[in-house]
């Protein structure tokens, strides 16, 4: 069975075939954006059980291929409620398919992508909303693999282009909405293959290309809490899988070519918590994993086309940040492994061969 819920304050999109196609956009979103799944379920359930549920306060989306891109794209989203969230109720329901359940609330969302193109211009994004994802599960038996996974982000921006292409973009994003949080619940008495994972970013810029070069100027700034918690429960288990992983501050920018050129600026004043917890009686394998950071930035380009990288960075990081891993085993079991790792900035930079 299959279920999709989505709800979209506002949605533009742009493509073009063998010709240049600018782009000037301007987006606000005011009012609440809420979509939610409830499954009752009971009994037997033979196929795989899939659910997907978003929200999304402003939405472009953009491609071009054969031909330039120039973008000049605004998106605010103002003092208001982003939320998604998918509850199911199964205490006597065997998923003898197993589950893949997804949950999604996104404030601001720029999507590019391209191929032989060069895409320049400026992205700015502003988002004064609680983004709130939920994911909560219960079951009785699950003799397959199932998913359950919560994401939330105040702006995110995302570019993706190859085939001898290239970027010079600028991109700005503030998140100073009261909370940005993900949270996933997912429970059975009897689980073979369980997995629960929660990720919520307050601002978040991840750029690729292949054949050409990259410029990039980012700069984000983040008020917002960011709170991410995934807690898996199962009293007899196969394999269990609890992960959870909250960023004030997110930019990947990789070029698959000789120059990458990126100006980095980040400023997190948001408290960052993110927790993970896996409670069990008898079992084989458990997984858990915390991870919290403040600001993050990675830069790459391929070392086997003369690579050339040239950063400029500077974060900032004033707010709280902490990782909690809890494993509770009340029985036996046979492989536990968690950690928890709390950072307030890191930067990674470095020049890697094609696909590696």
């Amino acid at each position: 069975m299959g279920a999709t819920t989505s709800a979209s304050g506002n949605i533009v999109s742009a493509t073009a075939q063998d010709r240049d196609i600018q782009v000037s956009s301007t987006q606000t979103s005011n009012g609440d954006v809420r979509s939610t799944t409830t499954l009752n379920l009971d009994g037997d359930l033979e196929g795989p059980v899939n659910a997907t549920t978003q929200s999304r306060g402003n939405y472009l989306a953009a491609a071009a291929y054969g031909g330039d891109v120039a973008i000049e794209a605004t998106q605010d989203v103002g003092p208001s409620e982003i939320t998604a969230g998918s509850t199911l109720n199964g205490p006597t329901a065997r998923l003898l398919g197993g589950a893949s359940i997804g949950v999604t609330a996104i404030g601001n969302t720029a999507s590019m992508a391209a191929s032989a193109s060069h895409v320049s211009g400026t992205v700015i994004q502003r988002s004064e909303a609680g983004v709130r994802a939920e994911n909560f599960a219960e079951t009785q038996y699950i003799p397959a693999t199932a998913e359950f996974i919560s994401q939330s982000i105040a702006n995110t921006t995302a570019l993706n282009s190859g085939l001898a292409s290239s970027q010079n973009l600028t991109i700005r994003q503030r998140s100073a909405g009261d909370a940005v949080t993900a949270s996933t619940s997912a429970n059975a008495a009897n689980a073979w293959d369980l997995a629960g994972r929660a990720r919520a970013t307050a601002n978040q810029t991840l750029l690729y290309n292949d054949g050409g070069s990259v410029v990039a100027t980012t700069d984000q700034s983040n008020l917002s809490q960011v709170r991410a918690s995934a807690t898996v429960t199962s009293y007899d288990w196969g394999g269990a899988v609890a992960v959870a992983a909250g960023t004030g501050n997110e930019v990947v920018a990789g070029n698959n070519d000789i120059y990458l050129e990126i100006d980095n600026s980040q400023v997190n004043s948001g408290g960052i918590e993110v927790t993970a917890e896996f409670a069990g009686t008898n079992g084989y394998d458990a997984y858990v994993s915390a991870d919290a950071v403040g600001n993050a930035v990675t830069g790459y380009v391929c070392s086997t086309c003369q690579g050339n990288l040239i950063a400029t960075n500077s974060q900032t990081n004033s707010g709280p940040v902490s990782a909690t891993s809890t494993t509770t085993i009340n029985g036996t079991g046979r492989t536990i492994a968690s950690s928890a790792t709390a950072v307030g900035n890191t930067a990674t930079f470095y020049v890697s061969r094609p696909g590696s």
